[in-house]
């Protein structure tokens, strides 16, 4: 099986959000499946993949790092 792919970053504040409303959270994103690598068995990775839009949002780095270590997430930190 291969790693899903996956950044995590602190999205910049939009002028949405005041900076008092909300404490600076970091995003784990998951990658498009047209990003992802071939799977050697299979070919190309489907592209209609359920998981191409999928946010979480994490109170801290490490919690997100953690998540994705345990689910086998290949993430990548983004400062």
């Amino acid at each position: 099986s291969f790693a899903m792919r996956a950044r995590i970053y602190q999205p910049a504040k939009t002028a949405m959000s005041s900076g008092a409303a909300k404490t600076k959270h970091w995003v784990l994103e998951f990658a498009p499946a047209s990003a992802r690598s071939v799977d050697p068995l299979m070919g190309w990775t489907s592209s209609s993949d359920t998981q191409s839009q999928v946010r979480l949002q994490f109170e801290t780095r490490a919690a997100a790092e953690d998540y994705a270590k345990e689910h086998g997430i290949d993430a990548v930190v983004q400062e």
